[in-house]
């Protein structure tokens, strides 16, 4: 018995213990790691909770991992929500990892070097490759308008490849440029940013106060904008193809009559000329005041619309072809790119070929080696060519083809018009830029010791430019002239040199250093040529063989050269991520600025408090992060064309015993004391995360007041000279920026989050050296630019007709406010109307998750602005020659307010400036877009890793006053004049605002 007893105890001893012993054996798990859209995610951290047991994913997401069945694993990732998922009896566990809304740990890109977000102390806003990708855009500026506080962004009209505006924190300077810095990989660019492909831009870190962008020291006096683009990583070799096609539709048009509303218009403006009776048309009236083209015209109900026959439905296109990997030593990634846009308007269109090779290697543990080169070749058509004006202007009752179908150059006897279809003939106008861009950044990292790093960044920068321009005989410039043709070429060889020293110290583990130190020289170097010709041959040689022109009008040829020296030294200091101090002191060396003022220091300092790290707040259940930052600085302007400082000569010619002869002359007034403009900022910021950072994002007020303004001063015209440029006056910007994020609903497979924008500038003159200048627009109080002119208050009316004599008006002309009552209308009646610069801007983003679905829409607003439309003044005329816009004007039948009686006795209408301005406010729907993610699953079937497909609609909506009621296109405008558009002001350069439909895929292998 007790044998059998020991015997039974025994066994259930041994079943106890190897129930112990299975208990304690580890399971095996593998999975893989997907993020919000389904994607596949390398280098997730996952560890056993409580233990230092871990791994992370390699560049599929995948894993592999054993803990105990009563574990459980954590994943985390860096801008993700961490994970927790118990083992269990599990051998595959996949998750998903949903953004972290806050990414209170991001990894910030700032001047030379990168810095946690929770540890920035300069106002920084960053726009990610999600928002750049979700619009179909040829440059990637246009990605910052409504997604950066305090960035303003224009991209008036659809013209194929044409440049946005930028403006950071308002304007500063008159004459000076006001366009921020574009910083890519590290070095500084000075040609345009339409060659970088925005495809391979990993984020854009815009950098806008004085403590943030004083390591830049003078370019960066408007605000830096720094562009990473994207990098390899260790493991498998990904292979992505991204595409995308649609197409381009006008969004509205300006209006003008048709050949009904023409005839009546121009019965109208002889009635008001008492060359035409009162009362309905007749017959025999008619006969008199219209020719036989019109007359017949009129008789059958022809009508010729020319802005249709000019216009067509445009084609976006985008494909890329990306691979990127790595080995332990080197990482690489390289793509190529093809991308046209096919405008609306005929003889538009751009066309964009790149490629890029960003390259790593780990030459040794202490040094490291890389590059960043992209590649580009671009072809622009019309950027100097828009018909639209002309076939505005052009009679519809004219017959632009004979029974035959051939093209008739003068549809009616006037002769200053010619047939607007003349204009798209092929090669009859040729308007065709080219750009040859290499640009390269190259660093060679060195590790001296542990926490000091050398850092050596070479950037060249090669460009060449080539524009070709052809106006053959049957054009309206040429009205059957000789024809003429011009080429000018540019040649640019900018580069960048910089010498960066970083060190980094943690005392006792509550004190932190990093010091940077830098010494940086900036070349810029540019040849061009030019040749302009009349009289070529054979038209069909267009600009190619200018030497067989019969005159040479034209002819040049330049060289501009200017550098930069700079030194400069910043320190982070931080105490248990509590307290932050960021001190920067840098010096520039400018070739622009005479001996006497050829250096200027710019110092700034900023301080932080992590108030959510004190003991009161680390218990906090509603605050996740709330973040003091206050800086102040000064920033130097150096953005002026060289050479200003010295006198230069001028050829001038004259008869020297009745024989021509050349001579040279003082051309311009030298000023050796002209000095740095200069910018001092104070800002204030408010980092705030609340509720689990279900809501989060930043408060920002600044002040910037900039003196020793470059500008030109105006010399009396009996000294020779019309100017020369110096030092005058003060402005000053004001403003507050909120950027504010929130997850709004996020149950189950379901996400709502949004992302709010708000900026409102104020500048302003604070003086000038002798008072308020009406010459240059210029008025103390104002902002830099503002409409000072008369300003219409309707239109005289019949029953007023004895008070308009007053004032030399009569019934149906525009009425004028008399502002100092002394009934009479002259430049003392010149009014502030407004200016271009809104009260405030407002960008709003919706995003929805659903499974593998996702959709977004993207709204974006000006408020408050003035704009200026000179399609109101040029294509507006009342005089009953041209064609007009299709407008409601007075008639005694007709007493309306808005425009005034055509004329056939006037050039344009009395007063016609007042009938230009507008209100500027807009609200536009920027995109819309719609997209199914594929499960892995799925996906791998078709041998890919992940695949999105999307379809997009940008632009479907524009809510303006200026379109609703005023026929206008677009009212979103230049700030500044550029491109040969006044400051606020629209006009027939101005490619109609269009609708893109685009349907696109997102591919990995």
């Amino acid at each position: 018995m007790r044998t059998k007893f020991y015997t039974y105890l025994s066994v259930v001893l041994l079943l106890l213990l190897s129930v112990g012993y299975t208990q304690a054996q580890d399971v095996q798990v593998a999975g893989t790691v997907y993020d919000e859209t389904g994607s596949a995610l390398p280098g997730v951290t996952i560890l056993v909770k409580g233990t230092t047991k871990g791994t992370t994913t390699d560049i599929d997401g995948k894993y592999s991992i054993s803990g105990p069945a009563s574990g459980v694993l954590v994943f985390s990732f860096i801008g993700y929500t961490p994970l927790e998922e118990s083992i269990g009896n599990r051998s595959t566990i996949n998750v998903n990892l949903n953004p972290d809304l806050s990414d209170l740990e991001e990894i910030v890109v700032v001047g030379y070097g990168t810095v946690k977000k929770s540890q920035l102390t300069g106002a920084i806003s960053s726009v990610g490759s999600k928002e750049i990708q979700e619009l179909p855009i040829t440059d990637a500026r246009q990605a910052l308008q409504g997604r950066a506080a305090g960035v303003d962004v224009t991209q008036p009209g659809s013209k194929p490849g044409s440049a946005p505006q930028v403006r950071i924190r308002g304007r500063r300077s008159f004459n000076a440029s006001n366009e921020p810095l574009y910083v890519i990989d590290g070095i500084p660019i000075v040609g345009g940013m339409n060659d970088l492909n925005p495809n391979d831009i990993t984020s854009m870190e815009v950098l806008k106060d004085a403590s943030a962008t004083a390591i830049y020291g003078s370019r960066g006096s408007n605000g830096v904008v720094l562009i990473t683009t994207k990098r390899g990583n260790k493991g498998k070799t990904v292979v992505s193809f991204d595409s995308y096609a649609g197409v381009n539709k006008q969004l509205g048009r300006v209006e003008v009559f048709d050949g009904e509303g023409f005839a009546e218009y121009k019965r109208e403006s002889r009635r008001a000329g008492e060359g035409y009776p009162e009362g309905p048309a007749t017959p025999e009236a008619d006969a008199k005041i219209f020719e036989p083209v019109e007359l017949e015209s009129i008789a059958m109900g022809r009508s010729t619309d020319y802005v249709d026959g000019l216009t067509r439905t445009g084609a976006i296109q985008n494909y890329q072809l990306g691979v990127s990997g790595g080995s332990d030593k080197t990482t690489f990634f390289v793509s190529a790119n093809y991308f046209k846009d096919k405008g609306v308007i005929i003889n538009q269109d751009y066309t964009r070929y790149s490629f890029r090779a960003n390259i790593d290697h780990e030459i040794t543990k202490k040094i490291k080696f890389g590059t960043s080169t992209f590649i580009t070749y671009s072809e622009r058509n019309g950027e100097n060519f828009n018909p639209i004006g002309g076939a505005m202007a052009e009679n519809p009752l004219g017959k632009p083809y004979d029974d035959e179908g051939n093209l008739i150059f003068l549809p009616t006897s006037d002769g200053l018009r010619t047939n607007p279809f003349a204009e798209v003939v092929p090669g009859a106008q040729v308007d065709l830029e080219k750009v040859y861009r290499i640009f390269n950044s190259i660093f060679l990292n060195y590790e001296i010791i542990p926490g000091l790093k050398y850092n050596l960044v070479f950037g060249p920068d090669i460009q060449i430019e080539r524009y070709g321009r052809f106006t053959g005989s049957q054009t309206n410039a040429r009205r059957g002239g000789a024809p003429t043709g011009s080429v000018s070429e540019e040649f640019a060889f900018n580069y960048t040199l910089e010498n960066i020293l970083t060190y980094n110290k943690t005392l006792k583990e509550a004190h932190n250093f990093n010091f940077t130190a830098l010494q940086s020289i900036q070349r810029d170097n540019k040849e061009y040529t030019n040749v302009s010709t009349l009289g070529i041959p054979a038209e069909s040689q267009l600009y190619h063989n200018l030497g067989a022109a019969s005159q040479i009008t034209g002819a040049g040829t330049g060289l501009v050269q200017w550098s930069l020296m700079s030194f400069m030294g910043r320190l982070n200091y931080s105490y248990k991520d509590k307290y932050l101090i960021t001190g920067t002191v840098r010096a520039d060396g400018s070739s622009k600025f005479g001996e006497n003022n050829k250096y200027g220091i710019f110092p700034s300092v900023a301080v932080g408090w992590n108030i959510t790290n004190e003991e009161f707040m680390k218990n906090s259940s509603t605050v996740d992060q709330l973040k003091l930052r206050v800086s102040y600085g000064e920033i130097g302007n150096q953005a002026i064309n060289p050479y200003q400082t010295q006198a230069l000569l001028g050829r001038t010619s004259y008869a020297y015993d009745n024989t021509p002869a050349y001579g040279y002359l003082p051309a311009t007034i030298g000023n050796p004391d002209l000095r740095w403009e200069s910018s001092a900022t104070f800002n204030a910021g408010l980092d705030f995360a609340l509720w689990k950072s279900r809501i989060f994002g930043s408060l920002e007020y600044y002040i910037t007041t900039t003196s020793d303004l470059l500008a030109p001063q105006p010399l009396p015209n009996s000294t020779g000279f019309g100017g020369f440029t110096t030092n005058i006056g003060e402005t000053q910007n004001r403003g507050i920026e909120l950027t504010l994020s929130t997850l709004n609903i996020e149950k189950g497979d379901f996400t709502w989050s949004s992302d709010i924008i708000f900026t409102r500038n104020r500048e302003e003159i604070l003086s000038l050296p002798n008072g308020d200048d009406i010459s240059a627009g210029r008025f103390i109080g104002q902002p830099l630019t503002v409409f000072y002119d008369l300003k219409k208050i309707g239109i005289w009316q019949t029953e007023d007709k004895d008070l308009a004599a007053t004032f030399g008006d009569k019934p149906g002309e525009i009425r004028i406010e008399d502002v100092n009552g002394d009934n009479k209308i002259n430049a003392d009646d010149r009014q502030f109307l407004g200016s271009a610069v809104p009260d405030f801007a407002m960008g709003f983003t919706n995003r929805f998750n659903y499974k593998g679905f996702d959709f977004s829409f993207f709204l974006y607003g000006r408020f408050g602005s003035l704009m200026r439309s000179e399609f109101h003044t040029g294509n507006n005329s009342l005089a009953g020659r041209y064609n007009n816009l299709d407008i409601d004007y007075w008639t005694p039948n007709n007493p309306t307010n808005d425009f005034p009686r055509p004329n056939v006795n006037q050039e344009s209408a009395k007063y016609a400036s007042s009938m230009q301005y507008f209100e500027g406010t807009f609200i536009k729907v920027r995109n819309i877009n719609f997209g199914y993610n594929f499960a892995p699953e799925a996906a791998k079937k078709i041998g890919m890793s992940s695949l999105r497909i999307f379809t997009s609609i940008q632009q479907p909506f524009i809510f303006a006053e200026y379109r609703s009621k005023y026929k206008g296109i677009d009212p979103e405008v230049y700030t500044d004049g550029e491109q040969g558009v006044g400051a606020g002001a629209t006009n027939a350069n101005v490619s109609p605002a269009v609708t893109s439909y685009t349907f696109g895929i997102n591919a990995k292998f």
